[in-house]
């Protein structure tokens, strides 16, 4: 499917504009992805983190659109962007294969501890649960690591520095979250 994107390609910070072929992954992604990940839940997670510049939520599309909005500045913040983006190298903790950041939102394999759910993900991709699996899954499968994150930040807010210490709000916006919804209603 051929999508225009404005709003989405907008800017985050100075790590530039996200790559359309990213926009449209986690929109293909979202479209047939679980409902359960964006659901309203009792936890502090990322819709609690970004009602105030995304919500209040309107509908699970909506919803759906914000947490696009989210991966799409995460992206940027933590790897520019890149699939393939290895370890922190200013994170003296990413020291083993367990802390060892990974792929474009930076994800470490001591996630997996958050919730059973997210190990099974990684079991149900690969047949394996170890670091070092998820490591190379991460960076390989694009789906596995859309859904691995979006699944992760509906945990827990701390996992990630630029979503703990919101560095990511200024730079989330509400017309790029319109887009996405239109995207996902095509």
């Amino acid at each position: 499917m051929s999508r225009t994107f404005v709003a989405c390609k907008s800017k985050v910070h100075n790590r530039g504009k996200p790559p359309e072929a990213f926009l449209n992954e986690i929109i293909d992604w979202a479209i047939n992805a679980p409902d359960k990940i964006f659901e309203a839940n009792p936890i502090h997670d990322i819709y609690s983190n970004v009602v105030a510049d995304l919500g209040p939520w309107k509908s699970q599309t909506h919803r759906k659109a914000a947490m696009l909005e989210v991966l799409r500045v995460l992206g940027g913040f933590e790897s520019s962007w890149d699939w393939n983006a290895g370890v922190d190298t200013t994170n003296p903790n990413s020291n083993t294969p367990c802390t060892e950041e990974a792929g474009i939102f930076q994800c470490s394999g001591n996630s997996m501890s958050f919730d059973a759910s997210l190990k099974e993900l990684l079991r149900q991709a690969t047949g394996e649960t170890d670091c070092k699996t998820f490591i190379l899954e991460t960076k390989s499968n694009h789906k596995f690591a859309i859904e691995y994150c979006a699944r992760l930040i509906r945990f827990t807010v701390d996992h990630h520095g630029p979503i703990k210490h919101k560095k990511i709000n200024p730079w989330l916006r509400r017309d790029a979250v319109a887009e996405f919804e239109g995207f996902l209603s095509s």
